[in-house]
């Protein structure tokens, strides 16, 4: 877990990146954060204006140290998301950065019918595969959403270039939780975003 001061960092440096870049095309290189900065940790930079989504990549596994992820991912989001053109830099004064560091993605171990009773929705992200097709779903998409734990399942799946019932099917399902960290308006304060596991 990330204290508030380091998940504060995250997002400063997602930020930093992206200005950096749009700015000069040139890559952030970083010195002296604190040491979980180190870690090998999976992470998603996401990016909104006024709420809708703007952009959002990572690294869905711990394949990197934390801060190269977050470089990484935040060029990634601002620039590579096939959804969207890259961002202006003129935009990032609208831009509400948010940083999701996850936990390792693990095999949910039960019969495809019961997922729905074991998934939380607001704890758990999803990871749909199936042969070269795969997906993922952040844990706080389901609960900004009003999905119940079937609409996650049948998303992560479509995410994924699946049919929205291949998780009874065919698809492996995994599931990680992620710490959010984002700024609660462009360049403002940043907080440790949370949602209460509501329906199953």
């Amino acid at each position: 877990m990330l204290s508030d001061s380091e998940g504060k960092k995250a997002v400063g440096l997602a930020r930093d990146t992206i200005e950096l870049f749009l700015r000069s095309g040139k890559k952030m290189h970083v010195s002296e954060l604190p040491k979980v900065f180190d870690e090998l940790r999976g992470v998603f930079v996401t990016l909104t204006i006024e709420g809708e989504l703007r952009g959002c990549i990572g690294h869905p596994y711990p394949d990197s140290p934390l801060n190269d992820a977050i470089i990484d991912s935040a060029i990634s989001a601002a620039t590579r998301d096939p959804r969207f053109p890259a961002v202006n830099i003129s935009e990032m004064d609208d831009i509400v950065v948010e940083v999701t560091v996850l936990t390792q993605p693990e095999l949910i171990d039960v019969p495809p019918q019961k997922l729905p009773e074991v998934i939380e929705i607001g704890r758990h992200g999803l990871i749909a595969k199936d042969g070269p097709y795969q997906g993922l779903l952040l844990p706080q998409v389901a609960p900004e959403n009003d999905f119940d734990a079937i609409d996650f399942l049948s998303h992560t799946c479509l995410k994924a270039g699946l049919s929205h019932d291949a998780w009874l099917t065919s698809a492996q399902m995994y599931w990680f939780e992620g710490q959010i960290f984002k700024e609660m308006s462009p360049r403002g304060d940043i907080e440790e975003e949370k949602f209460n596991s509501c329906c199953k």
